[in-house]
């Protein structure tokens, strides 16, 4: 068969803030095949990752994606990484088309998973789904007195473990730092499992990262995410050197395998974070989440969007048992959490499971697109190359 149809829907909150909340916004695809629907989600700027779909070719090696995926063959989950080497090759100096691809090639095993009846994770090779511990994934509070609420809030929704990120963290001085570090632990519990998140703020200044260290292991994190630039691979080599307890996590800025292996081989993270929605789609984060094993670095999906883009990230480690923290979105938008009508939440014991169900086990809401649908039309050279398409198929 056949790729008939790809449609990408823009969506968004009516009114999109400064804060670090991904879930403001999002951009879904849909693709539609042998009379067969799957759905994906790039988690990428939906404006410019729908011009890189659909924009007028440059030259041969900057084409828009959808050129390499209308019309191509996909009979079997072989077809999806050749159609990713085309991509690769015609669009190879567009750099928005990574994130564009991701999207479609998760709605691609959607798709397959749904026309054979079996769940992704179960196409990927893995006999069964292990279940997974949740971390509440959140941003800090302006102030430690609401760092601490936020703590006590997710303690009393039962999780295990909580991410605090974001937020002032990072922006003042070591000493403010550490009150928020105080306060995440203090609502935590002593018993929490807490997971610092810097979101690159110090770049790659070694010494401003350095700084926090005694703080972080004092109210003992399990992990420091991202205190620098994905590519400042010596200042993260060097700070995992210098850290006792605390281990260094890194990844959801990876746009391709390459950049996620350079993490773990010259960065020496402790765990690679890896966004489905980014590094071109569940392909490749499988491929990660193997070389992470070889390596003896413990593989993380990174979601803080929809339930859509959580089942999509949860797929590629699904048969790695003891790869067991994953993060949940605790705080979404009200967009990102509609978006599906069924979620995959906590069970009693917390855990959390994967449907053993089609593709991605998920179901896209159309009256949650209706409503957050954002009306756009883009014209070059006197043609109409993209509107918004209908929701109705």
């Amino acid at each position: 068969m056949k790729i008939d149809a790809v449609d990408f829907f823009y969506l968004s909150m009516p009114e999109v803030t400064l804060e670090g909340d991904g879930s403001q916004d999002a951009l879904l695809v849909r693709i539609a095949s042998g009379g067969h629907v799957g759905w994906g989600e790039c988690e990428a700027s939906p404006l410019t990752s729908i011009a890189a779909a659909i924009c007028p070719r440059s030259h041969g090696a900057c084409q828009a994606v959808l050129d390499s995926v209308l019309g191509q063959r996909l009979d079997d989950i072989a077809d999806i990484p050749r159609i990713a080497r085309l991509v690769g090759r015609n669009s190879l100096d567009l750099l928005q088309a990574d994130h564009t691809w991701s999207g479609i090639e998760i709605a691609l095993w959607d798709l397959l998973g749904r026309r054979l009846s079996e769940p992704v994770y179960r196409l990927l090779s893995a006999p069964s789904a292990f279940p997974k511990l949740p971390y509440a994934s959140l941003l800090f509070g302006d102030t430690p007195a609401a760092t601490l609420a936020k703590g006590r809030a997710m303690r009393a929704r039962n999780f295990r473990a909580v991410k605090f990120g974001w937020g002032p963290f990072g922006q003042s001085s070591a000493s403010e730092d550490r009150d928020q570090l105080a306060a995440a632990r203090e609502g935590l519990g002593p018993d929490g499992i807490m997971l610092i998140d810097a979101g690159a703020i110090w770049v790659d200044d070694l010494e401003a990262a350095r700084r926090r260290l005694a703080a972080l292991e004092e109210f003992r994190a399990h992990w420091l995410e991202e205190p620098f630039v994905s590519g400042a691979l010596d200042a993260y080599h060097a700070l995992s050197r210098e850290a006792c307890s605390v281990r260094l996590a890194a990844g959801e800025g990876s746009h391709n395998p390459f950049m996620a292996r350079h993490l773990i081989d010259h960065g020496a993270v402790g765990f690679i974070q890896i966004d489905t929605g980014r590094i071109g789609g569940i392909g490749p984060a499988r491929e990660i989440a193997d070389y992470a094993v070889k390596r003896g670095v413990t593989f993380v999906n990174h979601t803080f969007t929809s339930h859509l883009a959580l089942s999509a990230s949860m797929q590629p480690y699904a048969g790695l048992e003891s790869h067991e923290l994953c993060e949940f979105p605790a705080e979404p938008k009200a967009l990102a959490f509609e978006i599906t009508s069924n979620h995959l939440m906590p069970g009693s014991d917390g855990s959390l499971r994967l449907a053993d169900a089609p593709g991605l086990g998920m179901t896209v809401d159309p009256r949650t697109i209706a409503r957050y649908l954002v009306d756009v039309e883009i014209r070059a050279k006197g043609k109409t190359l993209y509107r918004t398409p209908s929701v109705m198929r």
